[in-house]
């Protein structure tokens, strides 16, 4: 009788039909949805000649916002990285009271419009703000200067970070912690050898999604950033001013390099989680 069901146990389970269809419409949606507006920008760009695109992707007012978009969104993810992994910590490892109204505020961004974010930042952080105010008269400016882009765009970017870091805490066993504690390992210790290698890959993630959406962030920076060319002016803006000029094909110009930049710093952020997953797997 074992001889007979010892076929049925180690067959392998049938794979589900519809794999084709399946297969055609996800590629068909993301054709539609990502692929086609994508083109659309590259052959809107490639009506200039290559002097032209040239010369208005590397204007001095362009390079400018390119800085500070990029430069602000990788110190926003990065500032994010840091205090949303405690604000993770915090949730998925202590009960403390107001623990549900803190985790609900975490995804207050998501569900906040950009431009209501943006007008409440400016009001609280204006030199005759709640918080402007005390930070001007000790020679901080934080609104319509660089600094409120990153205030804004870590506002907006600290819920990726701590919806991708939370569920990895949340699972992750705690003996491997107790384990180490006995063997006498400081605290500091345990963080580093073991609870750090287990989140960073999640981190990273969060680093990279947070970075993506404070890179093209537009609502809520244009009312805290002053907009001055040169200045505190986003690449964002400037794609939308271009617009306003009737200038597309100078528009999608900038977006273009802005679209390959971004493209590239994900695509390095990506291999360097990879890599350590294949090192802490390759560890354990």
């Amino acid at each position: 009788m074992s001889t007979t069901l010892a076929p049925q146990c180690s067959a392998t389970p049938r794979v589900l039909s519809g794999r084709n269809l399946t297969l055609g419409l996800t590629l068909t949606y993301l054709c539609l949805v990502v692929l086609l507006p994508l083109s659309a920008a590259f052959l809107t760009a490639s009506t200039l000649s290559g002097e032209a695109f040239w010369r208005t992707v590397t204007a001095p007012r362009v390079l400018a916002s390119y800085r500070l978009s990029f430069g602000a969104a990788l110190l926003a993810a990065a500032v994010n990285s840091v205090f949303g992994g405690l604000v993770a910590w915090m949730l998925a490892r202590y009960d403390f009271p107001g623990r549900r109204l803190v985790d609900a505020l975490v995804d207050l961004p998501f569900a906040l419009p950009t431009a209501v974010a943006g007008i409440a930042l400016t009001s609280l952080y204006a030199p005759s703000g709640w918080l402007g105010g005390p930070l001007a008269s000790l020679g901080v400016q934080v609104a319509f200067k660089p600094l409120g882009v990153v205030v804004a765009l870590v506002f907006i970017g600290l819920p990726f970070v701590v919806r991708t870091v939370q569920p990895v805490l949340e699972d992750m066993a705690s003996e491997y912690e107790e384990a180490a504690s006995s063997l006498g390992a400081s605290r500091a210790q345990v963080f580093i050898r073991v609870v750090f290698p287990a989140i960073l890959p999640a981190l990273l993630t969060g680093f990279a999604l947070a970075f993506a959406r404070a890179a093209g962030e537009y609502g809520s920076v244009i009312f805290i950033a002053g907009n001055m060319p040169m200045i505190s002016e986003i690449a964002p803006l400037l794609i939308v001013t271009k617009l306003e000029q009737y200038d597309y094909a100078g528009a999608t110009a900038i977006a273009v390099v802005m679209l390959g930049i971004s493209f590239l710093l994900l695509l390095v952020i990506n291999l360097l989680q990879a890599w350590v997953r294949r090192r802490s797997t390759g560890q354990t």
